[in-house]
């Protein structure tokens, strides 16, 4: 992929190579996002080894969401006020030291001061990537460049429990932080010889009010939707109500501030621009619709099916590959043919297989079931990056930053969200059946999954509507 003759749309960008500064961003992408489901698997010989219950292990992914919903709205007030070097250097060694002391770590507590300190990294390399190929590649070839990045958004979380699984198998947890290390000191490195600032600095001020709002508004509504994930007392505990009102308030006066201020931490005016808009409401429904097969699957095939988490893994594979194959693919399309018609290819693909999962008892074969999760992520990769690609190509340039942070917020966000909604129809479903029908647990579990399914679909339904407001190329 040639990119360094590309014509440059930012004031910052004479005599950088672009082939490099690009390499270097998704690398450290690549490993963070992978780092987001690494933990899936290991929970269970974590709780053995470090003493601790399923509620406090649970930490361990709750608080890593939780801080990358923190630090993400702020980083288009970082990449304004600090250069594309500065911040990556910073977010990489946070990154890494976070992953040192995870993987060192005698005790649960260090382990997940770890993650947090991971996260914190993650929070900023994310929407800094995004901006940065915004801010280097011309709009007529950023599909190709945004499918790329699309391997990175789509493929490593998709791979990080087939990963985890095998590392935690044959290793051990530990493993999981020590294979990670060695990849974030080299992007470490490589970025300190390559990496040059790539976007204009607006030098603004800092809002103390509006960090404290972001904080309490996306930190409080990702807390909320974990919590009522995490199953137990679910939507009735206080932990949820309280994490969902402390956030919906901090997320009103927080957007209510921005529009008010010269200099916003984020501006809301990428919701202005239709298309922007209705890229990011489509973006909301399908994550939520991945995370389906992301959260249930796994869930289903260890529980009602009765594989191990390995082979639960390997079974999820082929779905990864094939998403992560595309994804460049898929990029070239929206170069040529625009958002419109592979939004609504993909969606339809989506729609049908999660009916088809809707439909499943638990005695399908595995077979069915990797090829079911394989034709719905050719889907998902028909239309995740070409649509987020369509929604920043609506900005200019001084609104790439924020357009960024939105949609990687939205991504974060709608994951909490989707992951708690699911989990709650699924366990609703299955405790009903048991306790009305006296049904066996596996039998429980699987019209459980189907409902979810079923929910997720419908979601997909909503977003196939808004698709057919978005104009051709």
């Amino acid at each position: 992929m040639a990119i360094d003759n590309v014509s440059m749309p930012t004031k910052q960008m004479t005599g950088v190579k672009k082939t490099p500064l690009i390499a270097v961003m998704i690398i450290g992408a690549f490993i963070a996002v992978l780092n987001e489901t690494l933990m899936n698997v290991a929970l269970t010989d974590i709780m053995a080894q470090l003493n601790v219950g399923a509620s406090t292990a649970q930490w361990l992914t709750t608080a890593y969401m939780l801080t990358i919903g923190i630090f993400i709205p702020t980083t288009a007030f970082l990449m304004q006020k600090f250069t594309t070097r500065q911040l990556y250097i910073t977010a990489m060694s946070l990154f890494a030291f976070g992953t040192l002391i995870a993987g060192v770590s005698p005790n649960f507590s260090l382990l997940l001061i770890g993650r947090i300190i991971q996260a914190m990294g993650t929070g900023v390399i994310l929407p800094l990537m995004s901006a940065v190929i915004l801010s280097v590649i011309e709009p007529k070839k950023r599909g190709a460049v945004m499918g790329v990045l699309g391997v990175v958004i789509l493929f490593a979380p998709a791979i990080g429990p087939t990963i985890s699984g095998l590392i935690v198998e044959y290793l051990s947890w530990r493993m999981l932080f020590f294979t990670v290390l060695p990849i974030a000191l080299f992007a470490l490195v490589y970025s300190s010889i390559v990496l040059k600032n790539v976007m204009d600095l607006t030098n603004p001020k800092i809002d103390l009010v509006s960090i404290a709002l972001s904080t309490l508004g996306f930190g409080g509504i990702v807390y909320g939707f974990s919590s009522a994930g995490k199953g137990g007392a679910g939507w009735s505990s206080a932990e949820v109500i309280i994490g969902l009102i402390v956030g919906f308030i901090g997320l009103i006066l927080f957007v209510i501030r921005q529009n008010k201020l010269n200099e916003p931490m984020l501006s809301m005016k990428p919701f202005t621009h239709k298309l922007f808009a209705i890229g990011a409401m489509i973006m909301t429904l399908s994550m939520m619709a991945m995370f389906s097969s992301m959260i249930l699957l796994p869930m289903f095939l260890q529980e009602a099916i009765n594989v191990s988490p390995l082979q639960a893994g390997v079974v999820m594979l082929p779905g990864g590959v094939i998403m992560g194959l595309m994804s460049p693919i898929s990029g070239r399309l929206f170069d040529r043919f625009g958002a419109q018609w592979l939004a609504r290819i993909g969606l339809i693909i989506v729609f049908s297989m999660l009916f088809t999962f809707g439909t499943v008892d638990h005695n399908v074969s595995l077979g069915s079931i990797i090829a079911i999760h394989s034709i719905m992520m050719f889907g998902i990769s028909l239309l995740m990056m070409p649509v987020m690609t369509m929604s920043l190509n609506q900005l200019p340039s001084e609104l790439y930053p924020h357009g960024s942070a939105i949609l990687n917020t939205v991504q974060q966000v709608a994951g909490a969200i989707g992951t708690a909604l699911l989990i709650t129809i699924m366990s609703t479903r299955q405790e009903s059946l048991i306790a009305k029908e006296n049904l066996s647990t596996e039998i429980a579990m699987t019209s459980g999954v189907n409902a979810a399914f079923i929910f997720a679909g419908v979601t997909i339904v909503v977003a196939f509507v808004l698709s057919w407001f978005i104009r051709k190329k």
